[in-house]
């Protein structure tokens, strides 16, 4: 589908980055195959994708991908979530202002420093080990954990605030993304297992993955993924992300800390799932 590689959201949520080559004699496309009745459907995965990022603060490129890939080719897919993701992140990422965003990332900067040495190392086997193998590594534990804990079996979370579970941790999520672009549901599945209370879960992540999404913005600048006719794709899909971004914070706010665990575990599920798939099916 796309070319393998390290990139924004593609480290954290799972976008993997499209090389230089992609657009290789397709740079005359038109935005005029979005028909009225297609750019509704697109509009309409927006909305959706942003609503459920409002409510649990990821799944939004996992979303994008799946829906807009059904509708169109996979790289204006790819070129339409690029500008939601970075403005939806950037919104969760300072929504209680700068202050509490540097507290969050005080408050996991082992985790964060040591997950990105270990993603700059692993993707150094990039060329090595198969793309099956680590959508494998990544979705079973994933969707393990998720139903587990879904069943009330939990993790010790006493384990896991230990520096040495921390760091384990940390190295697991880098390496994985590092190899496969998926870090994602190893963080949520982490800070879901530390019970984090919902706004500074959803703040953390908007950190993390804001940091990510700016990457990815410049890195398909220069693959020629993301250029005018795309990126003006791309805004027209704000509109729709960020009203389903609004209304999914809305419900956030109004749902207790168990029922937002319980959506988190949810979606951990659809995602570890949809990671096996891929894995299994290619």
């Amino acid at each position: 589908m796309f070319r393998r590689g390290i990139s924004a959201e593609a480290g954290r949520e799972g976008i993997p980055l499209a090389g230089p080559a992609v657009y290789k004699g397709r740079m005359d496309w038109p935005l005029t195959v979005i028909t009225p009745e297609l750019f509704a459907l697109a509009a309409a995965v927006a909305l959706v994708a942003g609503t459920v990022k409002g409510m649990v603060g990821f799944a939004m490129p996992m979303i994008f991908v799946s829906g807009l890939g059904m509708l169109m080719d996979p790289q204006l897919a790819l070129a339409g979530l690029i500008l939601p993701t970075l403005v939806s992140n950037g919104v969760q990422a300072l929504r209680q202002g700068r202050r509490a965003a540097w507290e969050s990332l005080r408050r996991f900067r082992v985790f964060l420093i040591v997950g990105g040495l270990a993603l700059l190392v692993s993707s150094q086997l990039v060329r090595v080990l198969p793309d099956q193998a680590m959508l494998l590594l990544i979705g079973v534990p994933v969707t393990v954990f998720a139903l587990t804990q879904l069943a009330g079996i939990g993790l010790a979370s006493r384990a896991l605030t230990s520096r040495p579970g921390e760091l384990l941790i940390a190295v697991f999520a880098g390496f994985i993304g590092g190899i496969s672009g998926v870090w994602g549901p190893p963080t949520v599945a982490y800070l879901t297992a530390l019970d984090t209370e919902k706004r500074e879960q959803i703040r953390i992540q908007g950190v993390i993955y804001g940091m990510g999404a700016v990457a990815l913005f410049l890195a398909h600048i220069g693959s020629g993924v993301l250029r005018l006719e795309t990126a003006a794709f791309s805004a027209a899909l704000l509109p729709p992300a960020l009203l389903g971004l609004w209304v999914g914070t809305l419900m956030q706010d109004r749902i207790e800390q168990v029922l937002f665990r319980r959506l988190t575990l949810l979606i951990l599920v659809v995602a570890g799932v949809n990671l096996i798939r891929r894995g299994l099916v290619g």
